[in-house]
């Protein structure tokens, strides 16, 4: 794996209350999460740069709001007349 360096302020791990290794799990976190929000990763990528399982990723997408779906308004409304069409021939 390849290793990237972030300079920060000495005070920073206090004003954010976090102790060096949080600060590295939550850096890590947030730019896994921006990533896959903006569509540059899959979900297992970003759950690899974030080092944790990809549930647990998943997880951290419902709490932090990130969608994991990827639709756009049409594409779900055409898979919702998809959906409803199906419903209807079960009925």
């Amino acid at each position: 794996m390849k290793k990237i360096t972030l300079t920060y302020p000495d005070d920073f791990e206090l004003a954010v209350h976090l102790t060096p290794e949080e600060l590295d799990a939550q850096i890590r976190l947030m730019a896994a999460l921006k990533m896959f929000e903006l569509g540059k990763v899959s979900s297992g990528k970003a759950a690899l740069l974030a080092g944790i399982p990809r549930t647990e990723f998943l997880e951290m997408c419902g709490r932090y709001r990130v969608s994991v779906f990827n639709y756009t308004p049409e594409e779900l409304e055409a898979e919702l007349q998809t959906d409803l069409q199906s419903l209807k021939r079960i009925e």
